[in-house]
């Protein structure tokens, strides 16, 4: 067993307090928070919590702000006190003289307060796991954190502090390398990646605190330099021999894809928090019947094509239908209009003239492609389009993926009516519900608009139908590689595979999208969100604009008004429910699954 004196870690953890008496003449951090009294900022017969919720929106960018280092306990400690004060003083609050929008903010108030614990809970938890890899971790928070107060610094004691750091990394490296084999020590890639990922933000972390001091402080410059350097090089050399030692990734290897599966409790605990009552396992039964709904219609365009059954070369076919280098912003111009006017001259939601005229287009880099291969959008819309630098098969793969019919349907996923349209209303309409903001309802909405605007009739071709298709199985397929990565049934690789063999990606672009999915900052369920909360407000759409009640315009800006909360609390809301306070979900909006 890899053991590396870990009573010796939990004390140099612990050491690290939050409101702590300080030294004379030092600064303290800041004291137990108090939240405040509910009560003075919600007055009888609310209508909604908006100054409450932005008193807490205030209070925790602060605290966040000066508590910047994710892995410090004492961060942690201090900003799971903020919460556990902001979750008594809203049981102090009287549910029942609340109105029903106030009601549905109380609601996903108290689920957001008791998600960070649980998420500060993860993140302890996690942390500790790396704890013997990175046993001088400590010694580099405190360090940063003395800093933030402004404590004296002796130039001689922080260059002895950083030599014995370094000796710590030496002896931690030298044991690393004496293993035979990577599985003696008993450490997961997974979490020899996590450490070298940690390894990196105390790098970092260093890097700020040494910049803080030098050449403004003679004697910790003429002290510390050296010993800096050499540790700064020590901790880079680190963090590359857990990645390849124990995780198995060479320096030169920029395409492996480890991952941090998060397991089937923890998505459990996900999908309450976003308000879906359903398993992960009926959930990838959800998402087959929806591939095997898209294949169905591949069949149908395929034939129309004369490619007969062979779906997989009708695509092939619609792939090669791209614009020659220079010309894709032009493309998206004409694409972007197209599917405003659509909307607009058919009733089926307000575009106000300045939402209508202010977007702009960049082109995305290609360090950036490699986790985004496709267009990403709000504002400003980002396009993905090989550049001169790019390998020959880089190009041909990034036009393809980029082509005519595929960017048809992503541009009015982006723009109008989709992530633009809802941000121009998000920052008009509610905006302090911000604090509530969920894929499910950010991404199903655009992903909605797709499945709608097929509905309509908006392809109007086999190729187009085509273009839209790959988009609905690719949604669906995130559903089955991100749960079933989380659930540890499927590796990086897999998924990758997955995504070029069922959905038709080229490999490059299915690399990417895995790599965005689990090596960037997105949540476990993000990849899900799509589709699921597409169907979400598709169902929604069928209860109150099938039936009558609401005419599509009315339906689709009252969502916009809402801002961004979990679809079930838009749907409550617009039926004007009036919630217990023991809410809990329970809408299937898509049955009951085997």
């Amino acid at each position: 067993m890899f053991t590396l004196g870990r009573r010796g870690v939990l004390v140099a953890l612990l050491s690290i307090g939050f409101g702590e008496a300080p030294a004379r003449g030092q600064r303290p951090a800041p004291l137990a928070y108090e939240a405040p009294d509910p009560r003075s900022l919600v007055g009888s017969n609310a209508h909604d919590l908006r100054e409450l919720l932005e008193r807490y929106l205030a209070d925790r960018g602060s605290l966040q702000r000066f508590f910047d280092l994710p892995i410090s306990p004492a961060s942690n400690r201090a900003l799971r006190q903020f919460h556990a004060a902001w979750r008594s003083a809203l049981d102090r609050l009287d549910f029942d003289r609340l109105g029903p929008e106030a009601r549905i903010e109380h609601i996903l108030f108290r689920n957001k307060l008791d998600h960070e614990v649980r998420q500060l809970d993860r993140e302890r938890e996690r942390a500790a796991e790396v704890t013997e890899l990175v046993r001088f971790g400590p010694a580099i928070i405190a360090l940063q954190e003395a800093r933030q107060r402004v404590d004296p610094v002796e130039g001689a004691k922080a260059a002895s502090t950083l030599v014995e750091i370094d000796q710590q990394i030496e002896e931690l490296s030298r044991r690393i390398r004496s293993a035979q084999k990577p599985e003696d020590l008993r450490i997961s890639k997974t979490v020899a990646n996590r450490a070298a990922r940690t390894v990196g933000i105390l790098r970092q972390t260093l890097r700020q605190w040494r910049q803080f001091y030098s050449g403004y402080d003679p004697l910790f410059t003429w002290w510390a330099a050296a010993p800096y350097k050499q540790l700064d090089s020590s901790l880079e050399k680190y963090a590359a021999l857990l990645r390849e030692k124990l995780a198995g990734v060479k320096k030169e290897d920029r395409d492996t894809i480890i991952g941090d599966p998060i397991g089937r409790q923890a998505l459990l605990t996900e999908l309450a928090h976003e308000m879906i009552p359903y398993t992960p396992e009926e959930l990838l039964s959800l998402a087959n019947r929806e591939f095997a709904w898209c294949e169905a219609e591949m069949l149908k365009a395929s034939r129309e094509l004369g490619y007969g059954d062979d779906w997989r070369r009708a695509l092939e076919h619609v792939k090669n239908l791209h614009v020659p280098p220079g010309q894709q912003p032009a493309l998206i111009l004409e694409q972007a209009l197209e599917a405003t006017d659509y909307v607009e001259k058919r009733g089926l939601v307000t575009v106000p003239p300045l939402a209508r005229d202010t977007w702009r287009v960049q082109m995305m880099s290609p360090e950036r492609q490699r986790v985004n291969p496709f267009f990403t959008g709000g504002e400003v819309i980002s396009v993905s389009y090989p550049t001169d630098g790019m390998s020959h098969e880089q190009k041909l793969m990034s036009m393809r993926g980029n082509n005519i019919h595929f960017s048809r349907a992503t541009v009015f996923h982006e723009l109008i009516p989709g992530h633009y349209l809802q941000r121009f209303m998000n920052e008009r309409h509610r905006p302090y519900r911000r604090l509530f903001g969920t894929p499910f309802w950010l991404e199903g909405w655009s992903l909605y608009w797709e499945m709608l605007l097929w509905d309509l009739g908006f392809p109007q071709s086999p190729e187009n139908r085509i273009g839209m298709l790959f988009w609905r199985m690719h949604r669906a397929a995130r559903i089955v590689f991100s749960l079933s990565f989380h659930l540890e049934k499927m590796s990086a690789q897999e998924c990758v595979d997955f995504l070029v063999n069922r959905v038709g990606h080229e490999r490059e672009n299915a690399a990417a999208e895995v790599r965005r999915s689990f090596e960037t900052s997105y949540a476990p369920l993000y990849q899900a969100a799509y589709m699921l909360g597409g169907l979400q407000f598709r169902a929604l759409h069928r209860e109150l604009v099938g039936s009558g009640r609401m005419t599509s315009r009315q339906f689709h800006d009252a969502i916009l008004e809402r801002n961004s909360i979990p679809v079930e609390m838009v749907r409550a809301s617009l039926a004007q429910q009036r919630l217990p306070k023991d809410f809990s979900s329970n809408w299937r909006f898509y049955g009951d699954q085997p």
